[in-house]
């Protein structure tokens, strides 16, 4: 701890990398662990779920049953602890490949925390890009509708998180990597790094001169890549480099 501690003292661009193990101590589980959704139940491709009722049906019931689970969930120690360093001007940004939205509930600035995989808590519009929040739609959900429409152009609702066969939003990939070009230390918590593109996002950084450090409990193909690796869970770490570093 103490390695990761004096790496990050003097640092006054950090951008953190964040994946599914920041928010699995908020009771998130795992996108890829045994109780993700990779294991109970595959996403549909975006071609079946524009053209086929049935699965929009399918995807629409398990999103009622399920999100106001998500809407429950609250921010633990490690997003608290980013939160801190932006508030104190040492975080620039956050690049996360989650959709649980506890960056935000946590403290930081939406404009600072980039959603490479969109958001659980808004819904498109597939025809004319219209937003809605995931509240209004959850209302009309428990109403009884099983296949949402947009009510001002009539045109298929989605969720604005990715689906298969989809390519991540365009301007938040652009912003990830200026932030990242400018960071003098990138963050990597809680993440496999297996998932592109934003597993490459560490070797820019170091590319472009930033120091590196990863938090998380397993280890990663890219370990060899960081200045300081740490073991164990995100939380108590986040928690104690931040106030180390802001003491």
């Amino acid at each position: 701890m103490t390695d990761l501690i004096e790496l990050s003292r003097h640092a006054t661009r950090i951008v953190a990398l964040t994946g599914a193990g920041i928010s699995t101590e908020s009771g998130i589980p795992d996108y890829r662990g045994p109780n993700g959704v990779w294991a109970t139940r595959k996403p549909p491709t975006i071609g079946d779920y524009e053209t086929n009722l049935e699965t929009r049906k399918s995807a629409w019931n398990f999103r009622r049953e399920h999100y106001p689970v998500m809407q429950a969930r609250q921010p633990n120690s490690g997003h608290l602890a980013l939160a801190k360093l932006e508030q104190a001007g040492r975080l620039q940004a956050v690049i996360t490949q989650n959709i649980d939205g506890l960056h935000q509930k946590a403290g930081n600035s939406s404009d600072r925390v980039i959603e490479l995989h969109g958001s659980t808590h808004t819904i498109l519009c597939m025809k004319s890009g219209h937003r809605f929040t995931g509240e209004e739609i959850q209302q009309r959900l428990d109403a009884g509708e099983e296949d949402p429409h947009c009510p001002i152009c009539g045109g298929v609702l989605r969720t604005s998180t990715i689906l298969f066969g989809e390519a991540l939003p365009r301007d938040a990939l652009e912003r990830a990597l200026e932030f990242t070009k400018h960071a003098d230390l990138m963050l990597v918590v809680g993440t496999s790094l297996v998932v592109n593109p934003a597993a490459r996002l560490p070797q820019i950084a170091i590319r472009a001169g930033a120091q590196a450090a990863i938090v998380n409990r397993e280890s990663t193909s890219l370990d060899d890549w960081f200045d300081v690796v740490y073991r164990g869970d995100s939380g108590p770490a986040l928690s104690q480099l931040a106030d180390a570093v802001l003491s």
